[in-house]
């Protein structure tokens, strides 16, 4: 026993838990978002999946899109360079 309180090496490969949605209070809008595109018919309402090029990357999803095009219209956030900016920041965006 040193004395010292032990605590995490600074060579840990995260500095985020193991899940970003503890970061997240419960009452955050986010969950809202998250919540009501998961409850669309995303095909139904002409959402469908194009078809990528074999030599191309794969697509993203369009509901995780569609969240976060929603968080940007609910945080005004019209531009998508500015969405791009959040989702590499921004914990709740990510």
């Amino acid at each position: 026993m040193t004395g010292f309180v032990e605590g995490v090496q600074r060579c840990q490969t995260s500095l985020f838990p193991d899940r970003l949605d503890n970061w997240i209070g419960e009452d955050n809008l986010v969950r809202v978002v998250d919540l009501f595109v998961d409850e669309l018919d995303l095909s139904g309402l002409g959402f469908n999946r194009a078809m990528a090029a074999r030599t191309g990357r794969p697509d993203y999803r369009p509901a995780t899109l569609l969240k976060l095009f929603v968080y940007g219209y609910l945080n005004r956030i019209p531009s998508s360079r500015r969405l791009e900016r959040e989702a590499g920041r921004n914990v709740e965006v990510m």
